[in-house]
């Protein structure tokens, strides 16, 4: 009989360890682990972490068998693992009901719970009785079912299953804008049950998603049906949100021991080394004790102090846990491993060392890893005054099993039993390796032969859409309604993903669908949803962003392929030429730079060889998706508008099923024109015909809610769009608007019962003489008969409000009018498609949102990411009945998250951005600017293009001067006021101490000491009355010559109230703050700021 190796005997030693540690907890039936002997509760992360000595195990003995029951053993083990898996997955399909809601809802009601009995897999506690929600179990789950799946486990048995996990990767991939309870479960720091963004939940789903991306559930027996697909764009959201947050774990944490799993085994999610060990050195400065780490600090978890009768604490009962937290060993094991790793012997050396002086052996020679360590009752104030001084006592679950496994598999790894390309074979661990310079290809493609021509009177050679076929070219919006299909399941009831924004990772890729090769142009071209793309300053302004992001994003092999199409919106006016700025980027790109990113430009047949390609094989006959099972389903957006490319379109006789599925979607999409041309004959009298008051048609509407409105003379002007600008408050005289004339009102014909007649309404539609005019009419019948009131325009049945709004829309983009185009989006509650990410990119850099106008309750605050719709109700509910404000209040919240991407210094010691203060200051720089009254202000604002809108921001948080021209719109005498363009006049004020205006005032105070020390009255009486919109305030715009005292004063006024408004407090306000109140001289003063701070 061979003899027993000595590396086969110390195996043999951790076999027995974990079967009476860890192994001895799993049920027979299910496969679950229960959290003790006592506690028959199964969490799913500790589940997933408790079998890894398992899974490790087991890998271990198939790698150094000696002897035929060595691979027996390796199997049982291996089966073990595949029976917790397994068991898991069966907890998680019971509530397949909820991964359905959760995916639109993102609500704390309708996740997957947290925890299930051991014994029937059911759920143990009800919905809203824990914090179930928590997107790093799921995350945990799914990177190691990807793990162990790539290292020849076979856990997933049948494409249903396959299904789910295509769904579970659905749930997860909002990771970066979903409020969770976190990895300990209790959400906010003050553990009073508010979910928050975690860093830990964000980074566990971006690891989670790349290491499932394209990955065959059923190993080397699978096919195309069981390959998990990921968009590439859900991926780098995760990463820039986790980014941005790091090393802060979260708006109440400033760091958590927690972050180990992410920065190092088992999620490898930051790419940054240089974050890494920053986040690495904050945990070991602030969180490491002589016993293991605290979990962040202030815990109160099993202190002393902490009355486990209750189950949240108090407002300002977190300062009682300071110094006293319990310091946890599992903490110790994550050391340990990333320093085998890291091939760090020191490291791997110093833990274990450490580790063994804290863990608890019994007579039997089985070592056990204590839950945590927790300071003596009797012994709290000692620990209070010398911290780490005390010696504590082991408390909690023994063995904690999270801790336990990760302790052998930590042995396992630096013993040299394991390699650690076999615990992590999707080779994670090298994420934080060097990448290649990315050169973005860059295709540009003319719409139509007469762009072509145009283009070439340039000198710009490009081809046409037609000219590339058989190569495909589809607008971003096809891409998201294909993508629908994926993961759906009639038999669990799954509607595969939701329609989602496609980022432009994922249109810079080409596809490969039922052996046809298409491209899709980026979202930021597609004018179908919001009204940003009519801007074609904006749209040369995206491209320049959108490539500075494929070039720092750009992960796959292959390079980017970015197919920019040059379509008629992106003629001049008159149709006969290119927009300028259109040409001048296509030159740019020819140049071979663009915004700092390195381009190529070229024809798309040339890039075939070069670009990344993916295979849509869910997509293939044989996969038994039907298009066309629910005419309904998977179409288009309901705020469908524009068509495609015309020139892609395939024939409507062709018989395959795709061709007919994109041409169904594109003609849906396309307008038909119903509403007559505008007159351009100026003074056209109005087209009503009777005096009527707004009393009567709010009586009306009133009527049909049931409601009463009490006789108040009011006047509803025929532009609707200016009454909709008294919100921003910037009129100084309050009784301006009662002042105003009244003779310009709507004339409302009425039926025989006195009541508004619609059918009339609609044929005065066809003699309006502007497009304001129409939008008047149908902003009524929106409100009296709703969206999809059949106006039956002309004889012709089908032709609702909904639909003539859209058409106006369209028209109003034509001619940039974008007050009115702003109104319309209002009307019919357009929403900007990445709106909550924009706002969790805001919130991950630790700011907070407002949106509405002060006081509460009507400004409402934002401090935790919430669901599109959810957000999107709340900006309407706080804008009150004001839609215009509504839309403009989303456009700024995406160029502010812009602009904290790009350029944080602009938000330095700014906590909170006040939306609604943010639009009335920029209304007050206009009223400055062009001496006029907040009403013109008002409408100047609204009415400026979306370039020019970006750019006035930009002003006002960067403190740089700008002026403003005033110039009418050649041939459109229907526009109902001057195009107004924002231009920078200096770079006064552009650094931080400018910003803040020590320096300069300063300055400017010696100087005036030196002239002289004298003022006159009428200066100090220039600056009392100085107002927003005063022309005394500041200079004229453009204005030359020396600037006087007062106006100097005015300015350095103005610049306080900019600074009011945009929340800016000067440098270290709030540490210094701090510092007076932990002297205790205000805590009786301002106890809810203390708490706040706490």
């Amino acid at each position: 009989m061979r003899s027993r190796s000595n590396s086969g005997v110390r195996l043999d030693g951790y076999a027995r360890l974990v079967q009476r540690t860890i192994l001895c907890h799993q049920n027979p039936v299910t496969g679950l682990l229960s959290a003790s002997t006592d506690h028959k509760d199964a969490w799913v992360r500790d589940n997933v972490y408790s079998i890894l000595a398992v899974w490790g195990l087991g890998m271990a003995y198939r790698k150094n068998a000696d002897r035929d029951e060595d691979k027996a053993k390796a199997y049982e083990l291996e089966q073990n693992v595949v029976k917790l898996m397994r068991g898991l997955l069966q907890c998680m399909m019971r509530q397949v009901d909820k991964v359905e809601k959760f995916k639109c809802t993102q609500s704390t009601k309708d996740c997957l719970h947290a925890k299930y009995n051991s014994a029937t897999c059911a759920t143990v506690v009800g919905d809203d009785q824990w914090g179930h929600l928590q997107v790093d179990a799921t995350s945990l789950y799914l990177l190691f079912l990807a793990q162990m799946t790539a290292s020849g486990l076979r856990i997933i048995f049948t494409l249903d299953e396959v299904t789910f996990i295509q769904n579970l990767v659905f749930y997860i991939e909002a990771a970066y804008k979903v409020a969770d309870y976190g990895i300990w479960e209790r959400g906010d720091k003050t553990n009073q049950g508010i979910p928050e963004l975690n860093a830990s939940s964000v980074g566990m789903a971006k690891a989670a998603l790349e290491a499932i991306d394209e990955l065959d559930l059923f190993g080397a027996h699978g096919g195309h049906k069981s390959v998990i697909h990921v968009l590439p764009d859900e991926v780098e959201h995760c990463q820039s949100i986790l980014y941005s947050m790091l090393p802060r774990a979260s708006t109440s944490k400033e760091i958590d021991a927690g972050l180990l799993s992410i920065i190092s085994y088992p999620a490898f999610a930051v790419e940054d080394l240089n974050l890494v060990n920053v986040t690495k050195s904050e945990i070991i400065s602030k969180l490491q004790g002589r016993y293991g780490c605290c979990r962040f600090l202030r815990d109160g978890y099993k202190t002393p102090r902490e009355d486990p009768s209750r189950l949240h604490y108090d407002p300002a009962e977190l300062k009682l846990f300071e110094n006293i937290e319990c310091e946890w060993p599992v903490f110790w094991t994550y050391f340990l491993i990333d320093g085998v790793f890291n091939e760090d012997k020191i490291q791997v050396q110093e833990y274990r060392e450490a580790l063994e002086g804290i863990l608890i052996r019994e007579k039997n020679g089985i070592v056990l890893m204590p839950e945590l360590y927790a300071v003596p009752p009797e012994k709290v104030d000692e620990e209070y005054e010398n911290p780490h001084s005390v010696d504590r006592v082991p408390v909690g679950k023994l063995p904690h099993l999270w801790g336990q496994s990760l302790y052998v598999l930590s042995c396992l790894l630096a013993e040299g039993f394991l390699a650690a390309g076999e615990v992590d074979p999707l080779n994670r661990r090298f994420s934080t390796g060097l990448k290649p310079d990315v050169v973005v290809q860059v295709t540009v493609l003319a719409e139509s032969n007469q762009i072509k021509s145009l283009l070439q009177d340039h000198g710009i050679n490009v081809q046409s859409i037609a000219d590339i076929h058989p190569l495909r070219v589809q607008p971003a919006r096809i891409l998201s309604n294909l993508y629908t299909m994926l993961g759906r399941n009639k038999i669990m009831k799954l509607s595969g993903r939701p329609h989602r924004h496609i980022g432009v990772l994922g249109t810079s890729k080409l596809y490969v669908i039922r052996n046809q090769i298409f491209a899709f142009t980026p979202q930021f071209t597609d004018q179908h949803h919001f009204y940003l793309a009519l801007d074609n300053q904006m749209i040369v302004e995206m491209l320049k962003i959108e490539l500075a992001y494929l070039t720092s994003c750009w992960r796959m092999t292959g390079r980017p392929t970015l197919t920019f199409p040059i379509t008629h919106t992106m003629l001049v006016d008159d149709g006969t030429d290119i927009h300028p700025a259109v040409l001048a980027t296509i030159r740019k790109l020819e140049d071979g730079y663009f915004g700092g990113a390195r381009v190529k430009i070229g024809k798309l047949s040339e890039f075939l060889t070069t670009s990344f390609h993916t295979h849509l094989s869910f997509l293939d006959p044989d996969c038994d998706v039907k298009l066309f099972d629910d005419p309904n389903e998977g179409r288009s957006s309901p705020d469908s508008e524009y068509g495609g490319y015309s020139a892609d379109f395939c024939e409507k006789e062709s018989q395959d099923e795709l061709d007919q599925y994109i041409n169904d979607v594109l003609q849906s999409t396309a307008l038909k024109s119903y509403l007559p041309p505008t007159s351009k004959t100026a003074n056209q009298p109005p087209v009503f015909s009777a005096n009527h008051s707004t009393e009567e048609i709010l009586s009306i509407m009133a009527k049909t809610k049931g409601l009463e409105v009490p006789a108040v003379s009011m006047s509803l002007p025929t532009k609707v769009l200016n009454t909709h600008r008294k919100s921003l408050n910037l009129v100084d005289n309050p009784h301006f608007f009662e002042t105003k004339d009244r003779g310009n009102v709507l004339r409302l014909s009425k039926d025989a019962r006195g009541d508004l007649d619609c059918r009339k309404l609609v044929e005065q539609l066809k003699e309006c003489p502007t497009l304001h005019d129409q939008a008047d009419i149908l902003y009524i019948l929106h409100i009296l008969k709703g969206a999809d009131w059949d106006t039956e325009l002309d004889g012709q049945y089908g032709v609702t409000v909904h639909c003539l709004l859209n058409e106006l829309y369209r028209k109003a983009g034509l001619n940039q009018e974008w007050g009115l185009i702003r109104y319309i989006s209002g009307i019919l509650k357009k929403r900007v498609e990445v709106l909550a990410e924009a706002c969790t990119d805001l919130l991950s850099h630790h700011k907070q949102l407002t949106v509405g106008l002060p006081p509460e309750p009507r400004e409402k605050i934002i401090t935790a990411p919430l669901p599109p719709e959810e957000l999107i109700d709340l900006i309407y509910e706080a804008s009150g009945q004001d839609i215009s404000i509504a839309v403009l209040t989303q456009e700024i919240i995406m160029y502010l998250a812009m602009y904290v991407r790009s350029q944080p210094s602009l938000f330095v010691e700014m906590l909170r951005l006040r939306i609604g203060l943010i639009i009335q200051v920029m209304a007050t720089e206009l009223a400055r600017s062009l001496k006029c009254s907040g009403e013109e202000a008002s409408e100047s604002l609204m009415n400026l293009s979306p370039f020019d809108m970006k750019n006035l921001l930009h002003h006002i948080l960067s403190g740089k001067e700008f002026g403003v021209e005033r110039s009418l719109r050649p041939g459109d005498s229907s526009s109902s006021s001057p195009s107004i363009s924002i231009h920078e006049m200096g770079h006064s004020g552009a650094t931080k101490t400018e910003r803040s205006g020590i320096t300069k005032l300063k300055s400017e105070m010696k100087q005036f000491a030196h002239e002289g020390r004298s003022m006159s009255s009428s200066m100090f009486a220039s600056m009392r009355n100085s107002t927003p919109s005063s022309p005394t305030s500041a200079s004229p715009a453009g204005s030359s010559g020396e600037t006087s005292w007062g106006d100097r004063k005015g300015q350095w006024l103005r610049r306080r109230r900019l600074d009011g408004a945009i929340n800016r407090v000067p440098v270290g306000f709030y540490e210094k703050v701090w510092k007076i109140l932990q002297k205790n001289v205000l805590t009786d003063l301002f106890p809810s700021f203390v708490c706040l701070l706490l």
